[in-house]
């Protein structure tokens, strides 16, 4: 079996540079970091990760806290989790997903927490090991997160540009900061615009929004019929809620009659028929970001207290068409 000294001495180099190589890369010039690697892969190398832990007394365990219910059917964690896994895995990290009565069982270097909510605050506030939000949060947290104002924003300024004369906002009942950052992004473009902003707040459910839409319709369906209305969801399973709702109960033409927009873009808007447009989250890239964010917190690297990821508008198919040949600007 190869061992370090052999390395160090195929190298030319001292052990204690191929250990640094190993445990920490940043204290070697990447000139030597690549050479030692190099003769690494030529003597099948593999360091001893377990001994590396007794060493630096890590458990080489990440956990990840979860604070709200998931539905299994969506892909959203699943994406989030690759990337957080493709990024912990390089550095030999475990991942262990954990609930709040779960959260004390067995040692761990550091967490990431999702689904924050007020009731948890004194949970978190006791955790001693360095910590991650994945969402946005107003306790000064560190957080990774997309632009959730500015994706709000986008959807709005589109329906607006699109010339629908009532624009309105379904959000989540949640009172979480990522909602009151969409509502606050259409509101600001509404107030922009000179047009009356108008919010109203549901589950954030297929079925419980297509019910509320229902009811909605019951109620205006004369109005809506006089005016193309555009209703700004704040996630994908609100807007194919109310798109079933509309194609059910009426015969309003979705992107002409009515525009629905949406927000996540992981896999609803593409089944949904029609398509919506909606604001697409890079949720792999936003997970590997959790992961070397705790990564660089457990080795005191520099840290950015928040990451920020941009959001992009993902238009119908049809819509696209029509832009890409210079029928809408």
């Amino acid at each position: 079996m190869t061992t370090l000294s052999d390395v160090a001495k195929q190298a030319h180099v001292s052990k204690m540079t191929v250990s640094r190589v190993v445990n920490h890369p940043e204290k070697v010039t990447e000139e030597v970091r690549l050479m030692v690697l190099a003769v690494m892969k030529e003597l099948n190398y593999t360091p001893n990760y377990a001994a590396k832990a007794l060493v630096t007394k890590r458990t080489q365990i990440i956990k990840f806290l979860f604070l709200e219910e998931i539905d299994t059917t969506e892909p959203y964690y699943m994406y989030l989790l690759l990337g957080l896994n493709q990024t912990l895995a390089k550095q030999r990290y475990s991942l262990q997903i954990v609930h709040p009565d779960s959260i004390s069982v067995g040692n761990c270097d550091g967490f990431i927490v999702t689904g924050f909510r007020e009731q948890y605050l004194e949970l978190i506030q006791s955790i001693k090991e360095p910590l991650v939000f994945f969402g946005e949060n107003q306790h000064s947290f560190d957080y990774v997160d997309i632009n959730n104002h500015k994706g709000i924003a986008l959807t709005t300024e589109q329906l607006l540009q699109d010339g629908y004369s009532r624009i309105l906002y379904f959000g989540t009942d949640i009172d979480e900061p990522f909602e009151r950052s969409r509502e606050q992004g259409y509101v600001d473009t509404m107030s922009a615009w000179h047009r009356h902003s108008a919010v109203y707040h549901m589950p954030n459910a297929f079925k419980d929004s297509q019910r509320f839409m229902r009811h909605f319709l019951t109620r205006s369906l004369n109005t809506l019929k006089k005016e193309r209305i555009g209703i700004v969801c704040a996630t994908d399973n609100i807007a194919t809620g109310v798109l079933q709702a509309v194609k059910q109960f009426t015969d309003l033409k979705i992107g002409k009659d009515i525009g629905i927009t949406g927000f996540d873009g992981i896999y609803l808007d593409r089944v949904s028929h029609p398509h919506i447009t909606t604001v697409r989250q890079p949720i792999l890239e936003m997970g590997a970001a959790c992961g070397q964010m705790i990564l660089d917190k457990i080795t005191q690297a520099p840290t950015p207290t928040r990451y920020l990821f941009e959001p992009t508008l993902s238009l119908t198919p049809s819509r696209q068409a029509l832009i890409e040949n210079n029928y809408l600007h």
